[in-house]
């Protein structure tokens, strides 16, 4: 299931916006500063802001763009100063994953370096990945960890010396119903394919990014 590319304006400037409109609600497991966690979920949406981005006001701002996207329910709203247009999909075997990949600030994630900045800040790796089969909690936790191994194996493949930026955001939806997967690590049947998805996509998007 791959997104919608669409767009809306802010002060004066056109910014596009994916939107997954889930056609039943899936259960989901989340970073996003918005509509994170885990439970239901029936939509998601990976919105482009400005390199400046500076609000602090998230619930604010995503809110805005739920309204202008008409969405209803409980839903995922992700931001990211990368140019969402430029997302790089991938397919394994059933699972379908969607990239947007801006590398401006790569960090290490267990480092020395401290931040101040702004409370919460736009995502610069933004990660949307549907397994098409029930997932326990445990494990739909389980495969949000392998996607983030997955990414920073394709960031070690692409020479970038970093394992991530300091604000990437990943969100995995599976299906509410059917017989219970109970595994996600790398080596099990769905994460392994998470995992393909997923370095797949972020090598791409690396690789554009920098071209």
């Amino acid at each position: 299931m791959f997104a919608e590319l669409t767009s809306r304006q802010e002060n004066g400037v056109d910014l596009d916006v994916l939107v997954w409109r889930l056609v039943r609600p899936m259960l989901c497991a989340s970073t996003a500063v918005f509509g994170g966690g885990l439970g239901p979920r029936d939509w998601v949406f990976n919105a482009q802001v400005p390199s400046d981005y500076h609000r602090v006001d998230i619930d604010q701002h995503v809110s805005e763009i739920v309204t202008h996207l008409n969405l209803s329910g409980p839903g995922v709203g992700m931001l990211t100063a990368a140019r969402v247009g430029r997302c790089q999909q991938s397919s394994d075997e059933n699972v379908d994953v969607e990239v947007t990949v801006g590398i401006s600030h790569p960090t290490w994630a267990a480092s020395d370096e401290t931040f101040e900045s702004a409370p919460i800040s736009p995502g610069t790796i933004n990660i949307v990945a549907f397994v098409p089969v029930r997932l326990d909690e445990a494990a739909l936790i389980n495969v949000v960890a392998t996607a983030t191994e997955a990414k920073s194996q394709a960031l070690f493949d692409a020479d970038i010396p970093a394992t991530g930026t300091a604000s990437d955001a990943i969100t995995v939806l599976c299906l509410l119903e059917g017989d219970i997967e109970r595994f996600g690590g790398p080596r099990s049947l769905w994460g392994s394919r998470v995992a393909r998805g997923v370095h797949h996509a972020v090598l791409a998007g690396v690789k554009g990014w920098a071209a």
